[in-house]
């Protein structure tokens, strides 16, 4: 028995037009420097570089003067540090040096891949049959720094897919610190960032079981400023970097879903975020909230988060703690099972494991669920997003790498009671990288972040050699019917 597979023509690129004014920091010393030479210079002299910088700048991106007054704040610690009161600083000169911390990123320019795809919380004024979508997808711009993106998308009642044009603008989120930290929590994270053993028993002696950013930062303020070892002082950096990884951002309402982008925030995440695997949480009481699992990246240190958002605009982000954390590709499922949050992941690199707990981000105890079974999937297998729930079981849509280091899907199923038990999986890839899907970024290379279903088909957006992306579709009862044969065989 074969099944009919369907490419869809629809392909997502990546547009090395749309950039973000990022923040930018080049250390402590630097930027004390950079904030003295903009201090000494005369009101006129600001104003004549400030006033054609807007006008320069003002039609690229939504609200200028916002971006150039909010990174002039993230300064506002080293300008007080120099005895100037942040206040008394005026309007133009607070632009200027907000300007000299801000650079544009064309955050799409490389690559536009590993999709995933779910319901829009907004479903009003549609046709019957359609869906509204919303897509993330993984941008890459210079240097390869990932960002995370959205498009919006509605399908049709026969499985059509139009993507819905971009906005004008890219727009990054405030960022908000209001998180009060465990301590018992926080500290074991710093553990796993391999921070230097002395600082961190010395910061630890100084810190309530509670505490707030605001805390955290005076403390190492205080402790950086009683070091002669640069190193020391570094390591303390290190530790505000991780508080870094508690947030809350919030995007304009004016905003459209594909303007909105979450760039990283912090030293942590500077090579990357990565790979969001979004999934619709349906809680017990009936009442929907969204989650993605993604990976923060700072070029050596893996840290896996979980973002969770109802509308899109307001997203709380934490690090995701224990055992069960400890590298890519981890996926939530759609809803609790036997009263507990379930999480698939990869911890070793190269099998699928399945874990429970009864808080969202702490994930102990890992258990084995799936090794390489085939040929295809002999290097690795793991997981492309956040199992669908079906009348048969729980839909999991695999990731195999095999000879030549060539990704393709597979598609397995597990008993909706307890998906720590295998019913099938496919013996031959569901989709494999075709003649004109081949080249690309990386290879050889088909990998998806998440699936839906819609009036019978299973729908899954895909990254096209770590390029582009596009869509496939499969009748759902054949794919199912198609597991269960292939596992008695």
């Amino acid at each position: 028995m074969r099944i009919h597979i369907e490419r869809h023509p629809t392909i997502v690129n990546p547009d090395t037009k749309r950039v973000i004014a990022r923040f930018f920091f080049n250390g402590e010393q630097r930027a004390k420097e950079l904030i003295t030479r903009v201090l000494q210079l005369t009101d006129d002299e600001v104003f004549a570089i400030v006033s054609p910088l807007l006008q320069e700048f003002s039609q690229r991106h939504r609200n200028i003067t916002r971006i150039l007054y909010r990174h002039c704040n993230r300064v506002k610690v080293y300008i007080e540090s120099l005895g100037i009161e942040f206040e008394t600083i005026g309007h133009w000169r607070k632009l200027l040096i907000g300007s000299y911390f801000t650079h544009e990123y064309s955050i799409e320019s490389a690559a536009f891949f590993n999709p995933s795809i779910v319901e829009d919380p907004d479903q009003s004024d549609l046709d019957v049959g359609q869906k509204r979508l919303i897509i993330s997808f993984r941008a890459v711009g210079e240097g390869h720094i990932s960002s995370i993106t959205f498009r919006r998308a509605v399908i049709s009642q026969n499985g059509s897919i139009e993507i819905l044009p971009v906005g004008s603008y890219v727009d990054g989120a405030e960022v908000m610190r209001d998180t009060i930290f465990e301590k018992k929590l926080f500290f074991e994270r710093i553990v796993s960032a391999r921070i230097d053993k002395g600082v961190v028993k010395e910061l630890k002696s100084k810190i309530k079981d509670r505490f707030d950013y605001d805390t955290l930062q005076k403390v190492i303020l205080e402790l950086q400023d009683t070091q002669t070892n640069d190193k020391k002082k570094t390591e303390l950096e290190k530790v505000l970097w991780l508080s870094d990884s508690y947030s809350n951002i919030s995007f304009s309402l004016d905003t459209d879903i594909s303007d909105r982008v979450i760039f990283p925030m912090s030293e942590l995440e500077r090579k990357g975020v990565e790979d969001a695997r979004f999934v619709r949480f349906v809680n017990e009481d009936g009442s929907v909230v969204f989650y993605a699992t993604y990976t923060a990246f700072d070029g050596a240190l893996i840290m896996p988060k979980l973002l969770q958002t109802t509308d899109f605009y307001n997203f709380k982000i934490r690090p995701l703690h224990g055992a069960g954390s400890k590298n890519k590709g981890l996926a939530l499922f759609p809803r609790k099972i036997n009263g507990n949050y379930a999480m698939l992941s990869r911890i070793d690199g190269w099998n699928n494991y399945i874990m429970y707990s009864n808080n969202i981000n702490l994930w102990e105890n890992p258990v084995m669920l799936q090794q390489p079974l085939c040929p295809w999937e002999f290097i690795q297998i793991g997981n492309c997003g956040s199992p669908i729930e079906t009348d048969h079981g729980w839909l999991v849509i695999t990731h195999g790498v095999g000879p030549m280091r060539k990704y393709v899907l597979g598609a397995s199923l597990f008993k909706l009671d307890d998906p720590s038990v295998e019913i099938g999986r496919l013996r031959e890839p569901l989709l494999s990288p075709n003649q004109g899907e081949r080249e690309g970024y990386v290879p050889n290379v088909v990998y998806s972040c998440g699936g839906i279903t819609h009036n019978g088909k299973l729908i899954i957006p895909y990254g096209l050699s770590d390029y582009s992306s596009s869509f496939m579709s499969v009748d759902l009862s054949a794919l199912l019917e198609k597991i269960m044969s292939d596992s008695s065989s």
